[in-house]
């Protein structure tokens, strides 16, 4: 049963991953669209932090967490893990003048991860990276004539991953991870000016691609009895992508929307045929303290040099970046993991909340964004295998300078299936 429902899983991820429109969000009008989390909806549901690691789930932030996969669970030589999630995304889009609504349902993430023995675990899967869809109206009005500027954006980037962890000493572990990001972004404005019956077009295009790599340590002793103290330190080294790029202008016709004109731009000429942009060091840095299975507090701070990031092809005048930070704080509560009377005893809990400094700034304008989370990890059976639930209430930008602030609901599904992937052959 839970090789067919992999099965479907890789093929509506397959499919869905190249035809889903990730984000409505107006910011993904910038940089490279609007940034997803990267993680599992257990990470989610905590804040995003990364720092926890046990047995049998995947941590998709923290290679080091693979180490741990199999250990501590008897009998679970050659453990498997399947995880993939789907979330649903509500924005309440507001400015000074109007309010919109507005929803979005994605695929966020499909990953293997396997236990290759005492200490050594590895993984890889697919996932967004991030997402562009807008569509801006801008009108401008002079003495006599109105401008108005239409926005639109798609596309966004993609992740394939392969992670790999090892305890090198009890309670010390390492890991990296290998990204691959491609995808393809494109941009367009039109312009109309009041009284005249032919528009200008701008059309721009981006194929991007490009690696980046994720090492991390993790140190997790004992304490106190059963209690263990929890740290991490990540580094998501720079990542440098390669972009290719095209650009068409012309005219079209405001009653039919037919092309008048159009013509490919020399980019050659300008030097902007293929441009190169790196995205900053992010370091990332956790801390926290439980019983394994039982309980768990921590929290992450991340720091990322945002001020070095441009792109040169699609970037705005308005748009300036600054260094960026984010903090975390998550936690969850499983009552008795092992209850056979109580099914609610066996559900865990978990809640977090978390603020990220952007490094975005539109008009000089500061863009945060601040969110709490909450969810249940539902058991199937008596397996350690479960379907987690999440939700998410947030808040993005601002009203102030015209700008737009975003309020958005968030309702995350995900599965964590466990098997055997080989099994010793016995002979008596």
């Amino acid at each position: 049963m839970i090789r067919k429902i992999v099965i479907a899983i890789v093929y509506i991820t397959t499919v869905g991953m190249y035809a889903q429109d990730g984000t409505v969000s107006p910011y993904s009008f910038f940089g490279l669209g609007e940034l997803k989390s990267g993680s599992t909806v257990e990470n989610q549901m905590m804040g995003g932090i990364g720092v926890y690691a046990d047995s049998v789930h995947l941590n998709l932030k923290n290679p080091a967490a693979y180490g741990k996969l199999g250990l501590e669970v008897m009998d679970r030589e050659g453990l498997v893990v399947y995880t993939a999630g789907v979330s649903n995304k509500n924005y309440q889009l507001k400015s000074y003048t109007e309010e919109e609504k507005s929803s979005v349902t994605t695929l966020d993430y499909l990953a293997l991860g396997f236990s290759l023995g005492k200490g050594l675990g590895m993984g890889f899967g697919v996932m967004p990276y991030s997402s562009v869809g807008y569509n801006l109206v801008e009108e401008q009005t002079n003495i006599d004539k109105s401008l108005v500027n239409i926005y639109n954006g798609e596309g966004g980037l993609n992740r394939v991953f392969y992670s790999v962890g090892y305890e090198v000493i009890k309670d010390l572990s390492i890991g990296a991870t290998v990204n691959f990001n491609f995808g393809t972004i494109d941009a367009e404005r039109l312009q109309q000016i009041e009284g005249i019956q032919f528009g200008t077009f701008d059309r721009r295009s981006s194929r991007i691609n490009g690696f980046d790599f994720n090492y991390a340590l993790n140190y997790s002793p004992l304490i106190k009895g059963r209690n263990r103290l929890h740290s991490s330190i990540r580094v998501n080294t720079q990542g440098n992508l390669i972009s290719e790029n095209s650009r068409q202008i012309g005219s079209f016709s405001i009653a039919n929307g037919g092309n008048i004109e159009e013509i490919d731009v020399d980019l050659d000429a300008e030097n902007l045929r293929n441009t190169e942009f790196k995205i900053p060091t992010t370091t990332t840095i956790g801390l926290g303290y439980g019983e394994d299975y039982k309980w768990f507090v921590g929290a992450e701070y991340s720091f990322q040099k945002m001020s070095s990031f441009e792109n040169v092809f699609l970037g705005t005048e308005n748009e300036m970046y600054k260094d960026a930070s984010s903090y975390a704080f998550g936690a969850f509560i499983t009552p008795d993991h092992d209850s056979f009377t109580s099914y609610l005893k066996r559900v865990t809990y978990r809640a977090g909340v978390r603020l990220d400094n952007t490094g975005m700034l539109i008009d000089n304008v500061d863009i945060n964004n601040f969110g709490i989370t909450f969810g249940l990890g539902l058991p199937l059976g008596r397996s350690f295998s479960n379907l987690n639930l999440g939700f998410e209430f947030g808040r993005r930008g601002t009203t102030r300078a015209n700008l737009i602030e975003e309020s958005y609901f968030k309702f995350n599904v995900g599965l964590s299936l466990n098997d055997r992937w080989f099994q010793k052959r016995k002979i008596n």
